[in-house]
């Protein structure tokens, strides 16, 4: 008699599919959705991340790098680059902080502002592209799943 906990030898005989993998499925996903992005967006410089990065400085008000790094998720050796290159394009600033002058301070520009009144319309437009084959409920198990997958707090 098998043991309920052991996997039926056929099972564990099968081989392994990357293509059926969770990572590999996600990639191909999010790779998806930037060719998305890229075509239909504003701006054909402007990146996924820089476009997150711009919407937290809008919804959160300027803040240091670290800031950035907990409100986007993006890791703190590439918000430098980001930060590079949105202040280089006049899309943000620097400035000191008055309470600890060693920390800098990123804030948004009205030239940052402007490309985003432009922008979220078709970030939700691509954000509809993306899920375009999904009916409302898979939409909303997407989210919902991806949002437990990330570790981010649901707020349904």
């Amino acid at each position: 008699m098998q043991d309920a906990h052991q996997e039926p030898a056929a099972q564990e005989a099968a081989p392994y599919d990357f293509t059926e993998q969770v990572g590999y499925l996600l990639r191909r996903a999010y790779q998806r959705h930037l060719a998305i992005f890229q075509a239909e967006s504003a701006d054909g410089q402007l990146t996924a991340v820089q476009f997150s990065t711009l919407c937290a400085l809008k919804d959160n008000g300027a803040q240091s790098q670290g800031e950035l790094v907990r409100q986007t998720g993006i890791d703190q050796a590439t918000i430098r680059g980001i930060v590079d290159r949105l202040r280089a394009r006049g899309l943000i600033e620097l400035s000191k902080d008055p309470q600890d002058g060693r920390k800098v301070i990123t804030g948004i520009t009205p030239a940052g502002l402007a490309l985003l009144d432009e922008m979220v319309p078709r970030a939700k437009r691509i954000t509809e592209l993306t899920m375009q084959r999904l009916n409302p409920a898979e939409r909303m198990a997407l989210i919902h799943t991806l949002r437990i997958i990330a570790d981010v707090d649901a707020s349904f």
